[in-house]
């Protein structure tokens, strides 16, 4: 192996202080690599560090934890209720067959949505298989929380 390292130093222990979609529910004491815990879950107030001084703060503070996390669940789920059957027409430039000259991603979804009035983030717009390239009637997921998902219709037209 080169350098010394030994297999302790490719995983970090850390708590939760949010539910993690495929990785735990808040207060879970997780362990992961040490990249992923740096770089996205720290930084982003997802987890803090677990050591005995962080245990300790976070038991102290659970309640508070878990009161913001069911705002946030109720937010995302009152959301979820405004997007369900919701749709946007989207103008895009085609050929006369409908194949578009570009595509419409999630950011022109978001942005069509928000126009709209039901505000959408473009990292809450969920294309598995890519932005959309033809015309026509499209179902596209929209993930607003780790446990709240819904399906919303998009409409490409072509411009006139």
């Amino acid at each position: 192996m080169g350098g010394g390292a030994n297999e302790s130093e490719n995983i970090v222990q850390l708590i939760l202080l949010q539910k993690v979609k495929n990785l735990g529910n808040l207060g879970d004491k997780v362990n992961v690599k040490p990249g992923y815990g740096r770089n996205f879950l720290v930084p982003q107030g997802k987890a803090v560090p677990a050591t005995a001084t962080s245990i300790a703060e976070f038991e102290k503070r659970r309640a508070e934890y878990e009161a913001k996390a069911n705002q946030v669940m109720s937010g995302a789920e009152n959301r979820r209720v405004g997007l369900e059957g919701a749709s946007v027409t989207i103008k895009a430039n085609a050929s006369t067959e409908g194949k578009l000259f570009g595509s419409v991603g999630p950011r022109e979804i978001a942005e069509a949505f928000s126009a709209a009035g039901h505000p959408l983030e473009k990292s809450e717009v969920v294309m598995g298989e890519g932005p959309l390239r033809h015309t026509g009637e499209f179902e596209v997921h929209v993930h607003l929380h780790a446990d709240v998902h819904t399906v919303v219709k998009v409409f490409v037209a072509a411009e006139e």
